[in-house]
């Protein structure tokens, strides 16, 4: 699927590798609803990338939010073809810690924003794509790009509901995919490691460096401009379906 003129709907879109991903979008001719809980982030960013970009704020979580985004790009924009779910939540807790066991509803609150929130928003966006005019001489009519984490496969301690989450996105891709096949719509996942993201760019030396330690080449984090090209990299291509894509230069987590 070719980027121009069609229509994005990208959740955390208002910084990091949402945002890296609406330029390139946007660049590549496309137009973007960016979705954040962040409202004014989110009007910025779209008030940047200027007529060609919308904003909608809300919880991914929160069907009612999720339906009046939507309906709010459609408004703008007719439809939607291409759905990025790079919103999420990042908690640390061990399973049984000083003062007891991880509260359950710490567990819960990160499965729900990262793997319920991830199913709500691709659900309500395929039911939109499956309206479209096939765009291609295959059929396709969307594509659905989530974003899962190196932990989902090598979760470090502490991390038990962030990687839980991010295993369920990983692992929820191939059915989805098998789902969707009537509907010419396509389903992705990016596993990414450890990014510049605005939260690593002030990171201590201390944090940082044994994250970089970890990679195997190249020797650094990765630029949320490579993590946009990969994104757009599913979209173009039209054979890539029901499969996660690490992107981690060979990062293996270890235990901390």
């Amino acid at each position: 699927m070719d980027l121009k003129d069609k229509v994005a709907f990208i959740t955390g879109g208002a910084s990091g590798l949402g945002l890296a991903t609406a330029q390139n979008f946007i660049n590549a001719g496309a137009k973007v609803c960016l979705f954040d809980l962040n409202a004014e982030n989110a009007e910025s960013a779209a008030s940047s990338f200027g007529e060609n970009a919308t904003f909608a704020t809300g919880d991914v979580a929160d069907e009612d939010a999720v339906k009046a985004a939507i309906e709010k790009t459609m408004d703008s924009f007719g439809t939607i073809h291409v759905n990025l779910n790079s919103a999420g939540i990042g908690a640390a807790a061990r399973t049984l810690g000083r003062d007891g066991p991880m509260p359950l509803n710490n567990f819960e609150f990160v499965i729900r924003v990262n793997l319920i929130g991830t199913f709500n928003v691709l659900r309500l966006c395929s039911e939109v794509m499956a309206n479209n005019e096939p765009v291609t001489e295959d059929g396709e009519r969307g594509v659905i790009i989530n974003v899962a984490s190196v932990a989902a496969f090598d979760g470090q301690i502490g991390q038990a509901a962030y990687s839980a989450s991010k295993g369920g996105v990983a692992g929820m891709t191939l059915p989805i995919a098998r789902d969707l096949v009537k509907q010419g719509i396509r389903v992705a996942t990016i596993a990414p490691g450890i990014f510049e993201t605005p939260m690593m760019q002030f990171a201590p030396p201390q944090v940082r460096e044994p994250l970089i330690e970890m990679t195997q080449f190249p020797k650094r984090l990765g630029n949320p401009t490579e993590f946009a090209q990969t994104a757009a990299y599913i979209v173009n291509c039209s054979y890539i379906n029901g499969e996660t894509i690490r992107l981690d230069s060979g990062i293996r987590m270890q235990p901390k």
